[in-house]
């Protein structure tokens, strides 16, 4: 039943709190495919962070595999292999909405922004176009050493990019990191990396520091990925430090050691990893 109301000579009516109460009822009592749908076009942290909390019946379809599953379809997320099923669907579709690549400046393009320049000897870092073609087409610059030792790193706060600490503590998702290097042809060289997780005093949990890689004189200047995956750190990490750099073997003035671009440190899928 509405109320009826006189103001300033017009008439109006407002809803009584018998009409509100049964709205409300009409909503929280929808079947649980017609809330799925409407949950499946709102955004996904407010279905966990507000929708969820509202009810018990919202909370089910909140948390129910299947939503988090039909989700992950309609926004092209799938596991690599058929026969490869998430545990956790939910958590595997956060993974993928949040991946990327958490280095600044990869490849290069904004010069040497974004980069520490731990060592920097010879003629010291540079940036040039790749003299052989990157197989991946959207590269088209690279970092270049000297005859000196050149060392460059980043520091990824992992909390500051999205990825809170209780998170970071309970899931423990992988760390997958990946590194392009490439000789040049008529010059020997050398290539290392050092990329470790580190907890909140920048103590070192893990460590991935492979050995030295050496290029002959007179070599087919191939680019090589090197890549690894951080599992089963433990809680508490909380940075990841990338280290890269080299430098030629026959101290040569100018740019004439390793080049290294494409960088890349994300937080991925166990699946995916």
């Amino acid at each position: 039943m509405k109320r009826r109301s006189k103001d300033m000579g017009t008439t109006h009516s407002t809803p009584s709190p018998a009409s509100e109460s049964r709205s409300n009822q009409a909503i929280f009592s929808l079947p649980p495919d017609i809330l799925e749908e409407i949950f499946l076009d709102l955004p996904p942290d407010q279905v966990v962070c507000v929708n969820r909390l509202v009810c018990r019946q919202w909370k089910e379809v909140a948390d129910q595999e299947s939503f988090w599953r039909e989700r992950c379809r309609r926004e092209g997320y799938h596991p690599h292999g058929a026969s490869k099923v998430p545990s956790d669907w939910r958590l595997f579709y956060f993974l993928c909405k949040k991946r990327r690549n958490l280095l600044k400046n990869p490849r290069g393009e904004d010069k040497l922004r974004g980069w520490t320049l731990t060592q920097n000897n010879g003629d010291r870092w540079t940036v040039d176009e790749p003299m052989v073609p990157h197989p991946n087409e959207a590269v088209q610059k690279n970092f270049v050493t000297s005859y000196g030792m050149c060392l460059k790193e980043q520091t990824v706060d992992l909390k500051h990019e999205g990825y809170s600490p209780s998170f970071m503590d309970e899931f423990q998702p992988p760390i997958r990191i990946s590194d392009w290097y490439a000789p040049r042809w008529d010059c020997g060289s050398e290539y290392t990396i050092s990329v470790q997780l580190l907890d909140e005093r920048k103590n070192v949990v893990q460590e991935f520091h492979p050995d030295t890689v050496y290029f002959p004189q007179w070599n087919d200047q191939p680019w090589c990925q090197m890549t690894h995956v951080f599992q089963n750190y433990g809680p508490g990490m909380r940075y990841v430090r990338f280290s890269h750099g080299g430098k030629d073997t026959q101290f040569w003035a100018g740019w004439y050691g390793i080049r290294v671009t494409d960088s890349c440190v994300e937080v991925c899928p166990a699946l995916d990893s």
